[in-house]
């Protein structure tokens, strides 16, 4: 296979909304070359726009108009409810583009059908993108080119990893394990800095004590060639302190309300293509 393009190979990427995710992605593509004039953005909101401007010195437009058409690329990154009547707007502008879709839940038939295209490809990206550490998913229908899935991998690899899944249905999986995925460590990191102050640490050496040893734990389960049962069961000593503590977690059924908790978001990000679908 052909290495991909880098940013400045890109053509012109418009985006349909420009908040955070939309943010993360123009930030990082800049930074590996991408020219702001390059780069354009449709945001409704005002104090957005002036936002971006500041920002990346990028045109940002309050509504999709003929200036849309140079775009090769489209990147969605609007709420699933607002998808459909942002691409009823844009659509007249937006034929002979790829089209990038970064909203949860919204499956690519629905896309498809609104847009009048089949060059779309579906990702499931990660707040980590702000800070270049993301993971996304990604998924192209039978439309999209190996060029364009290359031209997608220069754009989501600004933001951290990707990979690409052959089945759209695991994006509802995606969105449960890495898409909703930092509120559960962010959910752990508040309580273990709240035990911490509550064991006479300061917050803030609790707080720093604890993002730490999440940092720390994911770097060796990145490094390792071993499962997490293993580096689990390296660390935990019977009758130690991780023992006690992993015994208390099971005497709750942690692990199990864990695994339902991301059960729900599967069947959340489900719903909400048949909600807001077409």
């Amino acid at each position: 296979m052909s290495p991909s393009p880098t940013s400045s190979q890109l053509p012109v990427i418009a985006f349909i909304g420009g908040g955070n995710m939309a943010s993360a992605i123009i930030g990082g593509l800049i930074r590996q070359g991408q020219p702001a004039s390059q780069i354009e953005v449709v945001e409704p909101w005002e104090e957005a726009r002036t936002a971006l401007r500041k920002s990346f010195a990028i045109e940002a437009l309050p509504a999709p108009g003929p200036a849309l058409a140079r775009a090769g690329i489209v990147v969605w990154a609007v709420k699933p409810q607002t998808f459909k009547d942002a691409a009823a707007q844009a659509r007249e502008h937006t034929q002979g583009a790829l089209h990038l879709s970064v909203a949860a839940g919204i499956r690519s038939d629905s896309i498809a059908q609104w847009l009048g295209s089949d060059c779309i490809v579906r990702s499931m990206p990660n707040t980590p993108a702000l800070v270049g550490k993301g993971m996304s998913a990604l998924y192209a229908r039978a439309g999209v080119s190996n060029a364009q899935r290359q031209s997608v991998e220069a754009i989501m690899a600004t933001t951290g990893e990707y990979l690409w899944v052959e089945n759209e249905k695991q994006l509802d999986a995606v969105t449960a394990l890495s898409g909703s995925g930092p509120a559960y460590v962010f959910y752990f990191l508040e309580a273990m800095t709240r035990a911490g102050t509550a064991m006479g640490l300061s917050p803030a050496q609790a707080h720093q004590l604890a993002v730490g040893t999440f940092v720390g734990a994911s770097e060796l389960a990145r490094r390792s060639d071993e499962p997490p049962e293993v580096l689990r069961q390296r660390v935990t000593s019977k009758g130690g302190t991780t023992y006690a503590a992993l015994q208390s977690l099971e005497k709750d059924g942690v692990g199990a309300s864990f695994e339902r908790a991301m059960h729900a978001a599967e069947q959340r990000a489900h719903a909400l293509g048949n909600e807001f679908g077409a």
